[in-house]
C-alpha cells in the first residue's frame, strides 16, 4: 500500500502550469528519489505535498486519507517530516536546543533529552550540543536540519538538497545514514548529486515541465534516453 499518493495533482500561478496532472505513488518503507532540471516543478509539488502549498486541482493522500487542504502543521501531526519546513534553524539557540524544540512536538519530560541524543548521534552531532547554531558551517546546519526531522520520528521523511554544503566524507556517512532508516520511514529525496540518488534510492521519479517524464529503478532511470536528453545532459 502506498504511504503518500496524488492524482490528478495540478498547480497554476497566474496562467503558469507549474505542475500538471501528476499521479505519483510512494509505497511504505522505500527510499525514493525526485529529480529533475531547474524550473521542473519540483518544490511546488512538493510544497504540494507538506501542506505549503494549495493544490490548484487533484488530491493528496497521506496513509489512505485524503489531506490535500490540510495545513502543515497537522501533517507533521500525522507523521510528516521535511528538512525544508524545518530549515529555519534558531542561528541563537544551540544545536541542542534546537533539536529539542522539534522533539517537543511529539514528546514530554526525559523522553526528549534521550531523543535528541539519539538524533545527534545518527547525524555526527553529538560533539557540538552546545554549539550556537548560527555558528556551524552550512553543511552542518543541513545535517541539524536532518536531527530535527529524525527526531520526529516520522514515518516519512522529505529531504529537500540534504547533501548540499556537504563533505565527501559527510556524504558517505549521510548515504549510510539514509539507508539506515528503512523501513521504519520512508523516504523522499529531492537531490541533484546523482551519486547520492544511484546509491540509494530503491526507485526514481524525474520531473520534467511539470510532468512526470519517468518512473524506475537508478539504472533504468540512468539508462532512460529521454532523461537524459532532458536532465543528465547526454543523447
Amino acid at each position: 500500500m502506498s504511504l503518500l499518493s496524488t492524482r490528478g495533482l495540478s498547480k497554476n500561478f497566474a496562467g503558469l502550469q507549474a505542475v500538471q496532472n501528476v499521479d505519483f505513488d510512494l509505497p511504505e518503507g522505500q527510499i525514493r528519489a525526485l529529480i529533475g532540471p531547474n524550473g521542473a516543478g519540483k518544490t511546488t509539488f512538493v510544497g504540494m505535498l507538506c501542506g505549503r502549498t494549495t493544490p490548484s486541482v487533484g488530491r493528496v493522500s497521506f496513509d489512505g486519507k485524503d489531506i490535500s487542504h490540510l495545513p502543515a502543521h497537522k501533517r507533521i501531526n500525522l507523521g510528516m517530516a521535511y528538512t525544508f519546513q524545518i530549515t529555519s534553524v534558531f542561528a541563537n539557540l544551540s544545536v541542542e536546543e534546537n533539536v529539542a524544540l522539534a522533539a517537543r512536538r511529539r514528546l514530554v519530560g526525559p523522553e526528549v533529552t534521550a531523543h535528541v541524543q539519539e538524533a545527534l548521534q545518527k547525524v555526527d552531532l553529538q560533539d557540538r550540543l552546545d554549539q550556537r547554531a548560527g555558528d556551524l558551517s552550512y553543511g552542518h546546519q543541513r545535517l541539524l536540519e536532518i536531527a530535527m526531522g529524525l527526531v520526529q520520528n516520522p514515518r516519512l521523511l522529505i529531504l529537500d538538497e540534504p547533501t548540499q554544503g556537504l563533505a565527501d566524507s559527510e556524504i558517505e556517512a549521510f548515504k549510510d545514514l539514509i539507508r539506515g532508516l528503512v523501513p521504519q520511514t520512508t523516504i523522499l529525496l529531492i537531490e541533484h548529486n546523482m551519486s547520492v540518488v544511484m546509491q540509494t534510492a530503491d526507485m526514481v521519479s524525474v520531473l520534467n515541465f511539470g510532468q512526470i517524464l519517468a518512473e524506475g529503478t537508478p539504472a533504468e532511470i540512468h539508462a532512460n534516453a529521454d532523461v537524459q536528453a532532458a536532465y543528465l545532459g547526454t543523447g
